[in-house]
C-alpha cells in the first residue's frame, strides 16, 4: 500500500542520559541527514539531566531549523519538586513554539494554548481524548500498550491527528524513585549520575536470571525494542498517519530512512526488520505484543493486528 501524502515521521525526545556532546552530535546529524519531519526536544525523565541538553540547546535548535525540521519542546513526565514545577512553568511562559505535555500538570498550564500530548499522558478511550482535545491539544502520541483495535477506534473518532511509537524501547511507567541510584546503593538526591553508565538503560532480570525490563533512572521500559514496522500498512488503513521513532544509540538516521520507505510501501516488512536489527546490533530483540493485545514482550511476526487471531508465529524478544 502506498502511504498518504500526509504521513508524518517524528523523532521523540531522547529519554536516556546521553552526555552533552553526544546529544549535540546526535541532533546535528539528525538535522543534516535525518529524514524526519518533527523533532521533540527536552528532558523528559529526570530534571538533574537537564543541563546536558541545555548546554547546547540553542545550537541544536538552530541546526534543526536550518535542516527543515519542526521542533516541539517536550516536558517532563513526572513533576515532583518545587524546582521542577518552576522549570515547567518557565517552559510554558518562555517557549515560543509548541510544547508536548507529558504530565497532566502541564495540560493545566497549557489549557487554551495549542500543544501536543506525549505518550506519558494516559488516553485509553475517546472520552479522555475528546476532553483533552477541548483543552487545546492539537496532536496526541498514544500510549504504547494500546492494542491496534483500540487505536483504530480512537483514530476514527479523533478530531486531532494521533501518533504511534513504532520504534524504540517502550515506556511503561515512571516513579519518584531512581532505580539506577538504588542499584548503586545511593539515594536519588545523591545519585552521582549512576545512570550515565547505561546509554540505553539498565537491564533488569528475574530471579531465574531472565532479562525482563529496562530501567532508565526513574523510568521503566520494555526490555525488547518496540518494532511495529510490519504493521504500518494496517495502521495507515486504521487512520494513523503520524509515526514516532524513539531514539536509541544505534543508527537513527538509517532507521528513519528505513521507516520512510515503509511509509511509502517501498520495502518488504521482513527485509525491513532484518535491516533494522543490523542498524542496532546491541538491541536484544524486538517486541510488538501490545499491538496484538498480547503480552508486550512478544514479537509476533505473522498475522493481522486488527484481527489478531489466530496467530501463526510468535517469538519472545
Amino acid at each position: 500500500m502506498s502511504s498518504s501524502t500526509s504521513d508524518h515521521l517524528s523523532l521523540g525526545a531522547v529519554m536516556f542520559p546521553w552526555p552533552a556532546k553526544m546529544l549535540r552530535d546526535f541532533y546535528f546529524r539528525i538535522a543534516d541527514e535525518g529524514d524526519v519531519d518533527t523533532v521533540y526536544l527536552g528532558e523528559v525523565i529526570c530534571s538533574k539531566r537537564s543541563p546536558f541538553l541545555k548546554h547546547y540547546l540553542s545550537e541544536i535548535t538552530d541546526r534543526l531549523t536550518k535542516g527543515g525540521k519542526k521542533i516541539v519542546f517536550s516536558s517532563m513526565a513526572l513533576v515532583g519538586t518545587a524546582d521542577e514545577v518552576r522549570e515547567m512553568e518557565a517552559l510554558v511562559e518562555k517557549t515560543d513554539g509548541l510544547i508536548e505535555a507529558n504530565d497532566v500538570s502541564l495540560v493545566r498550564l497549557l489549557q487554551g494554548k495549542p500543544h501536543h500530548l506525549g505518550p506519558f499522558v494516559n488516553i485509553y478511550n475517546e472520552g479522555a481524548l475528546d476532553f483533552l482535545t477541548r483543552l487545546g491539544a492539537e496532536k496526541a502520541c498514544l500510549n504504547p500498550e494500546l492494542p491496534a483495535t483500540v487505536i483504530k477506534e480512537l483514530a476514527q473518532k479523533s478530531a486531532i491527528p494521533l501518533e504511534v511509537i513504532v520504534f524504540g524501547r517502550l515506556p511503561i511507567s515512571i516513579s519518584a524513585r531512581c532505580f539506577d541510584a538504588r542499584a548503586k546503593g545511593r539515594t536519588k538526591d545523591n545519585c552521582r549520575f549512576a545512570c550515565l553508565h547505561h546509554r540505553d538503560g539498565l537491564t533488569i532480570s528475574t530471579l531465574e536470571n531472565e532479562p525482563f525490563l529496562t530501567v532508565n533512572g526513574m523510568q521503566t521500559l520494555t526490555y525488547g525494542c518496540g518494532n511495529l514496522i510490519q504493521a504500518i500498512p494496517e495502521l495507515q488503513q486504521a487512520g494513523i498517519h503520524s509515526f514516532r521513532l524513539s531514539p536509541q544509540s544505534g543508527d537513527m538516521v538509517a532507521t528513519a530512512s528505513l521507516f520512510r520507505q515503509c511509509l511509502a510501501g517501498q520495502i518488504d516488512a521482513t527485509e525491513a526488520s532484518t535491516l533494522l536489527a543490523s542498524y542496532h546490533p546491541e538491541m536484544p530483540g524486538f517486541a510488538n505484543g501490545f499491538l496484538y493485545g498480547q503480552p508486550g514482550h512478544k514479537f509476533i511476526t505473522d498475522g493481522p493486528v486488527l484481527n489478531p487471531s489466530p496467530l501463526k508465529k510468535t517469538e519472545s524478544a
